[in-house]
């Protein structure tokens, strides 16, 4: 280990461990030892960053103790697990109004791991086609008059990872118990213990990705190198097919919502997560990182993962996403082009209700963070603006959140 990375990994066992200092001690030498896409060396360098005078930030002094600090700027990288938290309070304040006074169901859509070396290859190609197979059955199923007979409402949100950090590809889905019919003029409610079935979602999932999947490959839109070169070959690619054809689909449906407040609470947990965040780390000694995990196999146990700390960057960078990708998604009721009108119909079609309120854990304003912690009295006034040390890192805008 160099002097500089020994003096780092020294310096994080005396506090609490977070990815930053992880990446500060390690980064460097990941990156000259690793062939990394632009994406991957662009999150390092700003998770390295965040929250250093590299970013730049500002000097404040308290009007009524006096007491002064420094705050720098946050990455707001959307990787980077110390910025999330604050995003995703606001981003879930910004949902509220589209929260209708019904149940709301989880269902999650997941990939056979036979797909994950295509995926690296791929990320943005096959995690669209996730989120448009997830999205058509879905609505699909509500459209059948079987079920519903009309248009649901369905956020869906991409997760890569396992509790381990390795690849695991699924998406979220927040799903309406309901559904608005064809003429706009009824609201459909839908039984309140039950969605759709499982295995008939997994089925239609199954047959709509893959159906997606060999048009990229007739369209000559999939990239094969390494390990799946062989899959360029038309016999390979069908037998990889035929394969994932006879593979069983997971489609898991969970237990429904009891209302707008639990949505708030799911949301507040899965919307920005990412692949690990900095609770979960324990320590990074002599190249060694230890972290916390939960093996569901095992009931849920709570377990430490030790990993070389080559082989944890490895698994972290396999979830950053390509440049501007969006990972949350909106379908049917609530799509974007038209989600305030048809919420807005759904809302008259079943009558006065109590708005949402935001749970403790959605809230983005019960703390007033200008308030001095030391004297609790006065408020932080900004004296001085501090330029960043490393402009090309800098914040599109300054947020010191």
């Amino acid at each position: 280990m160099c002097p500089v990375a020994a003096q780092a990994t020294a310096a994080i066992a005396a506090i609490r461990l977070t990815l930053a200092d992880l990446v500060r001690a390690h980064g460097d030498a990941y990156r000259r030892t690793h062939r990394l896409a632009a994406v991957q060396t662009l999150a390092l360098g700003a998770i390295a960053a965040c929250r250093t005078a590299l970013l730049g930030g500002h000097r404040e002094t308290c009007d009524h103790c006096g007491a002064t600090r420094l705050t720098f700027n946050s990455c707001r990288n959307r990787h980077c697990p110390t910025c999330q938290i604050q995003a995703s309070a606001r981003w879930i304040e910004a949902r509220r109004a589209d929260l209708l006074p019904i149940p709301y169901f989880h269902v999650v859509f997941t990939l056979p791991h036979v797909l994950n070396p295509l995926a690296q290859g791929n990320p943005r190609l096959l995690y669209t086609l996730l989120f448009r197979a997830a999205a058509e059955t879905l609505l699909a199923f509500g459209r059948d008059p079987r079920h519903l007979g009309g248009t649901i409402g369905v956020t869906a949100i991409l997760h890569t990872w396992s509790q381990t950090v390795t690849q695991h590809l699924h998406v979220h889905c927040l799903v309406t118990g309901g559904a608005l019919s064809r003429d706009r003029t009824r609201w459909i409610r839908g039984r309140a213990a039950f969605l759709f079935p499982v295995k008939a979602l997994s089925m239609v999932f199954c047959a709509k990705y893959l159906a997606g999947l060999q048009r990229a490959f007739d369209d000559g839109d999939l990239t094969f190198a390494a390990g799946t070169a062989p899959l360029a070959a038309a016999g390979h690619f069908a037998a990889l097919v035929a394969q994932l054809r006879a593979t069983p689909w997971v489609v898991y449906a969970k237990r429904p919502f009891g209302g707008p407040a639990q949505v708030l609470r799911y949301l507040g947990r899965y919307t920005h997560r990412i692949a690990i965040s900095n609770a979960r780390l324990v320590s990074v000694v002599d190249g060694i990182v230890q972290f916390r995990w939960k093996d569901y196999a095992d009931h849920g146990r709570p377990k430490i993962m030790t990993l070389d700390v080559d082989e944890f960057l490895r698994r972290f960078l396999l979830h950053v996403l390509p440049r501007g990708f969006v990972r949350i998604r909106h379908f049917g009721l609530l799509a974007n082009s038209q989600r305030r009108a048809t919420i807005a119909r759904a809302r008259h079609l079943l009558g006065p209700t109590t708005p949402a309120t935001p749970s403790d854990d959605a809230r983005s304003t019960g703390v007033d963070w200008t308030r001095c912690p030391i004297c609790r009295q006065g408020h932080w006034q900004v004296v001085e603006i501090l330029r960043p040390l490393a402009p090309r890192l800098s914040p599109l805008t300054t947020d010191t959140s």
